[in-house]
């Protein structure tokens, strides 16, 4: 299983804060480019593991695969906000902060995203234009 080209993002789409990111995307995107699995199903752990990525491991971070490479984390995250249409894309000037640091606060939030924000009792329904897009 290879990703599409573009960009790929396997995301917890059991994860209220997750699938509002997805929302946010589709919503703000500069275009129709970016694809998304989920890291519940088949594919999205698929394509996690050509990257060396253990369903386990999903459930502390999402993916972005971006011209052949697997991003994580705070990464991830920033290949994301630089499709996205002004003032989202502005958000990359938090790159200037060290990715440790970035990623300790990534890891934070990672943890505590269930507690704080829930899992999803109702399934993100794309339109019939976005569905081509989710690729389980």
């Amino acid at each position: 299983m290879t990703s599409k080209p573009g960009i790929t993002m396997i995301f917890d789409s059991d994860c209220i804060l997750c699938s509002h990111w997805v929302r946010l995307i589709l919503s703000h995107e500069t275009s129709p480019t970016i694809h998304f699995a989920s890291s519940r199903k088949t594919v999205g752990q698929q394509l996690a593991s050509n990257f060396g990525y253990a369903p386990e491991d999903l459930d502390l971070t999402y993916l972005v695969i971006c011209n052949g490479e697997a991003f994580a984390k705070s990464d991830a995250t920033f290949v994301l906000l630089g499709e996205l249409k002004a003032p989202w894309s502005w958000l990359r000037i938090l790159r200037i902060i060290p990715r440790p640091v970035r990623d300790a606060f990534y890891d934070l939030i990672a943890r505590n995203r269930l507690q704080w924000f829930g899992r999803k009792t109702d399934c993100l329904i794309p339109t019939p234009e976005q569905r081509t897009r989710f690729l389980d």
